[in-house]
């Protein structure tokens, strides 16, 4: 099969097209899916940077989001078929490989039927941002309706899925973005109050939207000192949640003078964990979302594509910023 094969950490030109063996089925319960796309994530260019998780397995292919159609099932498959269109996220942490190519193999307690409302593109480029949007929001963030929460980048792609989630959820919804052309953008997914934060100090803003109060939720999508930014959004015993390390500078003092609670979101944990019943939990995530894309009260926004063959080009791209949704790699 074609494969992109990570051969060093480092720039987007250790990212090559080469051949590998089909996977075999490992497990009983496993599936062979003839992958039509994949995901193009951060984690993948910060695992192509600086190493993957397991650094003595190279050549490593990336990529953890991916959707295809079954080609062979393991002889105690019970819920697929050969010919099923599934979508799913999992491997390409460096361990087991990943969808940066024409095949995967993936435990069939880890895999989703493929929304029919969806491309094989915008199913690829779903799985992850799903799943942390929704783990941060309800499962961290314990978002209730009537509440209200700022979302940090709203335009891309985990903040563009957690606007409608957020929204689905009974929630008033703040959220930032880079320019007017995104502000559309992310009005059309329902969000209630945007701001251009390169023109309006995001705090002021957030306070001025809550007369004076903050948000009972922030999410920080981004990182650096927009975490602190969230601390100071957030209303006393509100909560936090955050995708990102937290910055050394972070303003944890504020944090505790507000008594708020604040929470990781790291979706790859139970990959990483080996911790099949949460990946379970996950694959039911995707399942809910299938049934809402499906009846149209959910979307997923693709912004670019790129032919597996152009993955190093997809990274330098997603690396730049400023994409719309998500990427996704063609077969």
């Amino acid at each position: 099969m074609k494969a992109i094969l990570m051969t060093a950490p480092g720039d987007p030109s250790v990212l090559q097209l080469g051949d590998r063996p089909e996977p075999p089925l490992q497990r009983d319960t496993e599936l062979l899916i003839r992958l039509h796309a994949a995901g193009v994530n951060p984690i993948d260019t910060k695992l192509r940077q600086r190493g993957t998780f397991f650094p003595d397995a190279m050549p490593a292919i990336l990529g953890c989001d991916g959707a295809g159609v079954v080609e062979a099932v393991g002889p105690k498959v019970r819920q697929f078929h050969i010919g099923d269109a599934v979508y799913f996220c999992n491997g390409g942490l460096g361990g087991h490989p990943g969808t940066y190519a024409e095949f995967a193999t993936v435990d069939e307690r880890f895999v989703t039927r493929k929304p029919g409302a969806l491309s094989f593109e915008a199913a690829a480029a779903a799985p992850l941002v799903l799943i942390t949007a929704w783990e941060a929001l309800m499962d961290r963030g314990r978002l209730q309706a009537g509440q209200s929460v700022l979302i940090q980048a709203g335009a891309g792609g985990v903040g563009h899925v957690a606007i409608q989630l957020a929204k689905q959820a009974g929630a008033q919804v703040c959220t930032t973005v880079s320019s007017p052309e995104k502000a559309e953008f992310v009005r059309r997914l329902g969000a209630d109050h945007v701001i251009v934060y390169p023109e309006t100090d995001p705090v002021q803003a957030v306070l001025n939207w809550t007369d004076g109060a903050g948000v009972n939720l922030a999410f920080d999508t981004v990182g650096g000192p927009v975490l602190s930014q969230c601390i100071a959004a957030t209303r006393v015993y509100g909560d936090v949640v955050t995708i990102l390390a937290a910055d050394p500078a972070t303003d944890w003092k504020t944090a505790r003078d507000k008594n708020l609670r604040v929470s990781f979101e790291l979706m790859l944990t139970p990959m990483l964990k080996g911790l099949a019943a949460a990946q379970e939990a996950q694959a039911a995530i995707l399942y809910e979302c299938a049934q809402r894309f499906d009846r149209g009260t959910l979307t997923i926004h693709v912004g670019k594509t790129f032919p597996l063959a152009e993955a190093a080009a997809a990274h330098q791209l997603l690396e730049q910023g400023g994409v719309f949704g998500k990427i996704a790699l063609t077969m």
